[in-house]
């Protein structure tokens, strides 16, 4: 299912850039579009989860530099029967993390600084579990590449915005619609992948570490604190986080929600809304 939502999407891609470029350009300009289009396909697929990890100036850490999180990996990845990926640290307070890659043998999972200072070391499993989750669900590449997606959608969209008109009276008014319709185009895309691929990472988590008390605590304390201390977070790539960080810019995609509410993952996991009965 996976493999078949990444090829739609990139696919996707490849017809939305033809189709724009032969309503603006022609002939010349669907040519353009296409040799574009297939450009940023080999970029999505081999490279979107650097595009994302630099994005947030993530850093890789070695397992000298942070062993509490490579013994939890260690252990996960085994249970998991996965290669152990890359880790990197965000270089932020604010509490949160997320898994990229295209496949188990080339993912990461980065943390912030604030997760590492708020969860204790169960919590912490609970949330590296359910990444983990992401990679042996094998949804990691789809999600990866929906990010580089929407962002390119968006820009495609300003660039018609700008530069559109071409051969057609009515282009100006097109570029427009495309301006428009873009942010909510790339939330639809968001929304397609995201929603239910956070239930069933966190139940991945759960079952991977027996414990979903563990990964409801970090849920909800996660939840308060990223309120506290957002993590501002662009609006193609806000649903590769574990909590939905607060969104950049006034787009469209601020309407809707990436994840499900956290009360409703952690009634899922505990069978009540909350641990501590706070939320």
């Amino acid at each position: 299912m996976n493999t078949f939502k990444t090829t739609l999407l990139l696919t996707g891609l490849t017809l939305i850039l033809v189709l724009a470029g032969e309503y603006f350009r022609g002939l010349g300009g669907a040519v353009v579009a296409l040799i574009i289009a297939a450009a940023m396909n080999f970029a999505s697929y081999f490279y979107s989860d650097k595009i994302a990890l630099s994005m947030y100036r993530a850093q890789p850490v070695t397992r000298e530099q942070l062993p509490r999180v490579y013994a939890v990996v260690d252990r996960l990845a085994a249970r998991a029967n996965i290669p152990l990926p890359k880790i990197y640290v965000i270089p932020t307070d604010s509490p949160n993390a997320f898994a990229t890659g295209r496949n188990p043998n080339h993912a990461s999972v980065a943390v912030t600084h604030g997760i590492l200072a708020l969860l204790n070391d169960e919590e912490l499993e609970g949330v590296l579990a359910h990444e983990l989750g992401h990679v042996r669900n094998r949804d990691i590449l789809t999600s990866s590449i929906a990010a580089t997606l929407a962002g390119a959608i968006t820009i495609l969209a300003r660039m018609a915005f700008w530069f559109g008109g071409g051969r057609r009276r009515n282009g100006g008014i097109g570029a427009l619609f495309m301006l428009l319709l873009a942010p909510l185009a790339a939330t639809l895309i968001q929304l397609w992948v995201s929603r239910t691929r956070e239930f069933e990472a966190d139940a991945s988590g759960a079952h991977l570490t027996g414990n979903p008390y563990a990964l409801a605590s970090a849920l909800e304390k996660i939840s308060g604190v990223s309120k506290q201390v957002p993590l501002v977070a662009s609006p193609s790539n806000a649903h590769l986080f574990i909590i939905a960080p607060l969104l950049s810019g006034q787009t469209w995609a601020s309407l809707f929600s990436t994840h499900p509410p956290v009360r409703q993952r952690i009634e899922r996991l505990i069978g009540r809304p909350s641990v501590s009965g706070m939320m």
